[in-house]
């Protein structure tokens, strides 16, 4: 290999680790302080971070070096690979939550990658500028997204039943418990029910449904037998048990991922069998909601999937 050719090679591996390097500890700190200081999961987090881990090692490497395109996407991908890397070994985020938001981070990355080549080749003189204002954007939408809640929102899952509703009620109000989980979804650390009792009829009788993180405690508000059951949530458990080489106890595990209320609704059929639907309203406060949404309605589907399906062994076994 030519001297030349080693010594551009020698140059480009240099600002390429100094690239990367830079990138990460600056977003690490703030990933931090989205987290720790201002106990925000949001836009900042989910979408700013990784336009920022796409362009700014494309920035500063293409600044410095010559820059191919799929250089370019290579080590944008390369940073975000690194970064998902280190929230589990650092442990802040646990292996589950990163796997999560790796498709909508990834989006957002190869964004950050064509700004930054954009800028890079017409533009160089303005690269500073847009990181500024990148910058900028992060840590105004993560004071601004702190303390807005979102709005509540409701999951219903059917389910035919051969029994009647009477039969289907007793198992509605409390219900033995459940075979551990086959569902791959379950054995990955997201909570899963076990078993649910009640104390008292009626009206303000508690119903504890159990699940693998703790207890939700819900006080009946409406006790229509055999055809409406319904109830606020007073306390509830994790979501989640991180999964993770460490024991995490991350803050998005409080408060972020919250149960409203929920209801079951037992509609007769003309046959004397009985439709089952069970419904959760929630609040899910980690954002964007359009895309976390998404997995938080499959993970109640399959939540009530597993209770609905064991109200139906039980009721038509009777």
């Amino acid at each position: 290999m030519p001297e030349t050719q080693t010594t551009e090679k020698a140059e480009f591996q240099k600002w390429k680790l100094i690239a990367v390097s830079f990138t990460l500890i600056t977003n690490y700190l703030i990933c931090l302080w989205a987290i720790y200081a201002i106990n925000t999961y949001g836009i900042a987090l989910f979408i700013f971070i990784p336009v920022l881990l796409g362009f700014m090692p494309v920035m500063i490497l293409g600044r410095n070096a010559p820059l191919q395109n799929r250089q370019a996407f290579r080590i944008g991908l390369l940073t975000l690979l690194l970064f998902a890397a280190g929230l589990i070994i650092f442990a802040i985020e646990g292996v589950l939550c990163v796997l999560m938001c790796l498709p909508i981070a990834f989006i957002a990355m190869w964004l950050g990658v064509g700004i930054a080549l954009y800028f890079v080749n017409k533009h160089p003189h303005r690269t500073t500028t847009i990181l500024i204002i990148l910058l900028t954007s992060t840590f105004t939408t993560g004071y601004m997204e702190k303390d807005v809640q979102s709005s509540v929102r409701s999951v219903t899952t059917t389910m035919h039943i051969n029994a009647s509703p009477e039969a289907v009620w007793e198992n509605v109000i409390a219900f033995p418990k459940l075979d551990d989980p086959e569902e791959l979804l379950f054995k990955t650390g997201i909570a899963y029910p076990t078993d649910a009792t009640i104390t008292g009829t009626g009206v303000g009788a508690v119903r504890h449904c159990n699940f693998s993180t703790g207890s939700f405690v819900e006080p009946i508000t409406v006790w229509d037998a055999p055809n409406l059951l319904k109830f606020d949530v007073e306390q509830q458990p994790a979501p989640m048990k991180e999964l993770s080489f460490w024991d995490i106890d991350a803050p998005h595990l409080h408060d972020f991922f919250a149960s409203q209320r929920g209801q079951f609704k037992l509609i007769r059929q003309a046959d004397g069998t009985t439709l089952l639907e069970g419904t959760t309203w929630y609040r899910n406060n980690i954002r964007p909601n359009f895309y976390w949404n998404i997995w938080s309605d499959y993970i109640i589907h399959n939540i009530h999937n597993r209770v609905l399906k064991h109200i139906k062994q039980n009721a038509e076994r009777a």
